[in-house]
């Protein structure tokens, strides 16, 4: 079966956009071409499959929508470079397809409990750059990518385009071999299957403090199942909204060290879920009104009991198979907001406006959480 994400193809299912090679048409005529195609990945980092596929593509459609997927996230040892970085990849590998305009480049964001937003999101990219073909006709739009079951997905969700199958592995390599090489004491930059542009830059950015805060993350993600085992692991977190803020958390150590995150934590082994998220909610804000802290039976009753939501996508987190509950305090609308600062494991505590938030500010999917509560 196939494994479901938002964000791309991936070695060589859906999940990562990290696809290749021999070209095979389905539902694209060989007689004509396609005015577009759409080749969805996250290449973290791009290599010769990827550039295998986009070259064949090129022969197949008169220009190419490349979507970058997992655009907003924040670094991590997953998704390690960001879009504009991924992007300047592409560039440099295809300086001349770009120059003549027949290759584009788009981000993509993450929407890990919503297959509608990611297929909209698509769809708007796509649109806005297909628009109509210079015969004045609709534009005639095909998919490509690595897989004949992959693409079938992807077909399903877009049964209005045609798709360009690419059915043979180029190469026995991933981007997250690619990956596993470079973050580590001694980094491998494996040039065989990486464009001389693509190569280079990675040569100068294991140079600097952004490599560092991966290698020290992916350390420690590699030890945390021998020292916590594998999960299933249950927390619960507080997403907790007053007069058009959201309480959040700075995290103070690996993974996601200085990151954003909602308050939250593991269930110890004799608790509720519901408990443990007040309990974490206290212990890393100091949560207060003008009488001290509040106690454990106040905050409990701004729970919108009717709004508690798990979460559990697959990949939610690097450290293993980690299922969150989420619990919406809806705190009295007032002026002045309840007091909060950072303690135990959180750096800091602080409100913010909801309307300043960006996704690349937050932990794993706390940002999707967020969206999903808070019904922005």
């Amino acid at each position: 079966m196939v494994q479901r994400s938002r964000t791309g193809l991936q070695g060589w299912h859906i999940r990562s956009g990290e696809a290749g090679a021999v070209l095979q048409i389905e539902g694209v005529s060989t007689m004509a071409k396609a005015d577009f195609g759409v080749f969805i990945g996250r290449f973290q980092p791009l290599h010769i499959g990827h550039e295998h596929v986009i070259r064949q593509a090129l022969e197949q459609v008169d220009r190419l929508i490349v979507l970058v997927g997992s655009a907003s996230t924040a670094r991590n040892p997953r998704n390690p470079f960001t879009f504009e970085e991924r992007a300047a990849m592409i560039r440099s590998a295809f300086a001349y397809e770009i120059a003549e305009g027949r290759l584009l480049i788009e981000p993509l964001g993450d929407h890990l409990y919503s297959d509608t937003a990611w297929v909209t999101e698509v769809q708007r990219r796509v649109n806005a750059l297909a628009g109509e073909a210079a015969g004045g006709h609709p534009a005639r739009v095909a998919l490509t990518g690595y897989g004949k079951d992959a693409s079938s997905y992807y077909l399903k969700l877009f049964p209005e385009w045609s798709n360009i199958q690419i059915n043979s592995q180029y190469g026995t390599f991933s981007s997250s071999d690619v990956r596993k090489r470079y973050f580590q004491r001694i980094p491998e930059v494996p040039g065989t299957i990486l464009s001389a542009g693509v190569a280079e830059w990675m040569e100068e950015f294991k140079m600097g403090p952004a490599f560092r805060t991966l290698l020290e993350e992916a350390e420690y993600l590699a030890d945390y199942p021998k020292k916590w085992g594998k999960g299933p692991f249950v927390t619960a977190d507080a997403v907790v909204i007053q007069s058009g803020h959201i309480l959040l958390v700075e995290r103070g150590n690996a993974p996601g060290k200085g990151l954003l995150a909602l308050p939250g934590g593991f269930v110890d082994h004799d608790e509720r879920i519901r408990d443990a998220a007040v309990r974490e909610l206290r212990e890393e804000t100091g949560i207060s009104d003008a009488k001290g802290q509040i106690p454990p039976a106040m905050l409990a009753s701004f729970i919108e009991d009717s709004r508690t939501r798990v979460f559990d996508a697959p990949g939610r987190s690097l450290r293993g198979r980690v299922i969150t509950h989420a619990f919406l305090f809806r705190l009295p609308e007032r002026r002045e907001l309840f007091q909060v600062r950072g303690l135990d494991d959180a750096a800091h505590a602080q409100w913010f406006r909801l309307g300043d938030l960006k996704p690349g500010m937050f932990f794993e999917d706390h940002w999707s959480i967020i969206e999903e509560m808070a019904d922005l």
